[in-house]
C-alpha cells in the first residue's frame, strides 16, 4: 500500500463504508432480531439439561457419552465464537445471521430425529457452530445499529434480558417439554423459530456488498480456535478425572501454547489479523473483557451452583428448582432494562461497582445457607440480591467491552467478549466444582450427605463473593467517566 495506509487499514474503512446503512427494517425488528437470537442460543444451552435422563435411555448413552450432548454444544460454540466473529466482519452481520440460524435449524432437526448416540452428538456439535456465528453477529447488529449511547444502552439491556429469558424458559420448559411429548421436542421447536429468524433477518437488516472479499486469516483461525478448543476441552475433563490428570493437563498445555502461537502469528505475521491486537489498546475493550472473564465464574455460580443447593441440599426436584430460581431471573431481567437506561447518564464504573456490592452482600448471605436453611430467608432473599448485581453488571460489561471499536470491527468485538464470558463461565465452573467437592470430602470424610454438599456450596458461594470483589477492583481502570 501506499501513502503509509495498511491494507488492515483500508480494509476496515471499506467495512465502515460499507455498513453505512446496516439496517433495512425498523429498529424495533432490528433490535427483536437480535434478541430472538440471543435468546436461542441461551435456551438451547439450558433446555437440554431436564431432557438428559430421557435421551439415555431412548438412545442409550453411556454415562459419559451423555456428558457430551452439553459439552459437545458448549466446546464449539465457545471456541468458534472468534472465528464467528471475524466473519461476520468480512461478509457482514446478515449473511452470518443467516447462516449461522440455518445450520442451527438443520442440526436441531437432526437432533431431534436421531436415532444413535453419535447423531446426536454431531448435531450438538452442528448447533454449536451454527450459535457460534449467530451469537456475535448479533451483538454487531446492536453495534452498527444503534450508535447513539442511550439507544445503544437500552438495545443492550433488551438484549441482556433475552439471554435471561432464555435461561429461565429453558430451565422450566425442558421439564415441560420432556414430560408432554418428547425429549425429541427439545430440538424440533427450533426449526419454525429458525424459519422466523431468517425472514426476519432478510427483511430487517441489510446485504453487506463487498467488491473485493478478504479472505480469512486462517493460520490466525485455526490456532485460535484450536487453542481455545483444547482449553475448554481439559477444563471440561476436570470434573471426572482430577486436575493432575493427563487428560486434563495435555490438552490445556496443548490449548495454552496453541494460545501463544496464536498471539506471536496475529501480531507479527498475519497481514489481516483475525483478532487484530490494536484492539486491546482500547481501554474499554481490554478492561471490560477481562471483566467479563471474571464475570463467567460469578453467573455459574449464580445459576447453576444454587440449583445444586436446591436440589441436593434442600431436596426441591429439577422443576422445582427452576421455579425456585424464577424470582431471581425476573428481577434480573427488570434490573438489567433499568440499568441500561442509567448507563448513558452514570458511565460503566458505578454500575459495576454497585454490582460488585451486590454480589459481596448476596454470595456472602448466600454462603451462611445450611442442610436445615428455609428456602425464603437463606436463599431467595440473597439469590434477589445477587441477581440485582448480575442485572447492573452484565449488560454494563457488554457495553463497556463493545462500544468503542471501529465498526467495522464490531463482529470481532462481539465475539471476544462473548468468548471471555464463556471462557470464564467453562474455568470457573471446573475450578468451583473442585473445590466444592474437595470441601465437601473434607468434611464428611467422602460422605455425600446434604450437609456436607451444603458446605461444598458455602465455599463456592464465598469465591463467588471474591470474584466480585475483583470485578469491582478492576474497574477502577476504566476511565471516572466512562460512557457505554
Amino acid at each position: 500500500m501506499s501513502g503509509g495506509v495498511s491494507k488492515e487499514e483500508v480494509m476496515t474503512t471499506d467495512i465502515e463504508t460499507q455498513r453505512a446503512t446496516p439496517h433495512t427494517g425498523p429498529a424495533w425488528l432490528v433490535l427483536a432480531l437480535a434478541c430472538a437470537c440471543q435468546f436461542m442460543v441461551i435456551l438451547d444451552s439450558s433446555i437440554v439439561n431436564v431432557a438428559l435422563p430421557s435421551v439415555r435411555e431412548d438412545l442409550g448413552f453411556t454415562p459419559t457419552g451423555l456428558a457430551w450432548v452439553v459439552n459437545g454444544y458448549l466446546l464449539t460454540f465457545a471456541g468458534l465464537m472468534l472465528l464467528g466473529g471475524r466473519a461476520a466482519d468480512l461478509y457482514g452481520p446478515r449473511r452470518m445471521l443467516v447462516a449461522g440460524i440455518s445450520l442451527f435449524s438443520v442440526a436441531s432437526l437432526a437432533g431431534g430425529l436421531a436415532t444413535a448416540p453419535e447423531v446426536l452428538v454431531a448435531a450438538r456439535l452442528a448447533q454449536g457452530i451454527g450459535a457460534a456465528m449467530m451469537a456475535p453477529a448479533t451483538l454487531a447488529v446492536i453495534n452498527t445499529s444503534f450508535t447513539e449511547p442511550g439507544a445503544r444502552a437500552r438495545a443492550f439491556g433488551a438484549w441482556s434480558a433475552a439471554g435471561g429469558v432464555g435461561g429461565l424458559v429453558g430451565a422450566i420448559a425442558g421439564g415441560a417439554i420432556t414430560t408432554g411429548l418428547s425429549w425429541r421436542w427439545v430440538f424440533l421447536i427450533n426449526v419454525p423459530i429458525g424459519v422466523v429468524l431468517i425472514v426476519a433477518a432478510m427483511m430487517s437488516l441489510a446485504g453487506t456488498r463487498i467488491g473485493r472479499r478478504e479472505s480469512l486469516d486462517l493460520t490466525g483461525a485455526v490456532t485460535g480456535t484450536a487453542g481455545l478448543a483444547a482449553l475448554i476441552y481439559g477444563v471440561m475433563q476436570s470434573a471426572d478425572h482430577g486436575w493432575s490428570s493427563g487428560l486434563v493437563v495435555g490438552p490445556v498445555v496443548a490449548g495454552l501454547l496453541l494460545l501463544v502461537v496464536f498471539t506471536v502469528v496475529e501480531a507479527r505475521f498475519a497481514t489481516l489479523p483475525m483478532v487484530p491486537l490494536r484492539l486491546f489498546k482500547i481501554r474499554g475493550v481490554a478492561v471490560g473483557n477481562g471483566m467479563l472473564l471474571l464475570f463467567g465464574g460469578i453467573a455459574i455460580a449464580m445459576w447453576y451452583f444454587t440449583s445444586l443447593f436446591l436440589q441436593n441440599v434442600l431436596g426441591f426436584s429439577a422443576l422445582q428448582a427452576g421455579l425456585g430460581q424464577t424470582p431471581a431471573a425476573v428481577m434480573f431481567m427488570v434490573i438489567a432494562r433499568w440499568a441500561a437506561a442509567l448507563l448513558p447518564r452514570t458511565g460503566v464504573r458505578p454500575l459495576v461497582l454497585a454490582g460488585s456490592a451486590c454480589f459481596l452482600a448476596g454470595f456472602g448471605w448466600l454462603s451462611l445457607a445450611h442442610a436445615d436453611s428455609g428456602y425464603v430467608t437463606s436463599v431467595l432473599g440473597p439469590t434477589l440480591l445477587i441477581a440485582v448485581g448480575i442485572g447492573l453488571t452484565f449488560p454494563t460489561l457488554m457495553a463497556a467491552a463493545t462500544a468503542d471499536g471501529p465498526e467495522g470491527d464490531a463482529g470481532i468485538i462481539g465475539g471476544l467478549a462473548q468468548t471471555a464470558s464463556q471462557v470464564g463461565g467453562s474455568v470457573g465452573l471446573a475450578v468451583l466444582a473442585t473445590a466444592a467437592s474437595a470441601r465437601a470430602a473434607s468434611e464428611a470424610g467422602g460422605s455425600s450427605s446434604p450437609a456436607a454438599l451444603a458446605v461444598g456450596y458455602d465455599l463456592v458461594f464465598l469465591m463467588a463473593a471474591g470474584l466480585g470483589l475483583a470485578i469491582a477492583v478492576v474497574s477502577l481502570l476504566l476511565p471516572r467517566h466512562r460512557r457505554g
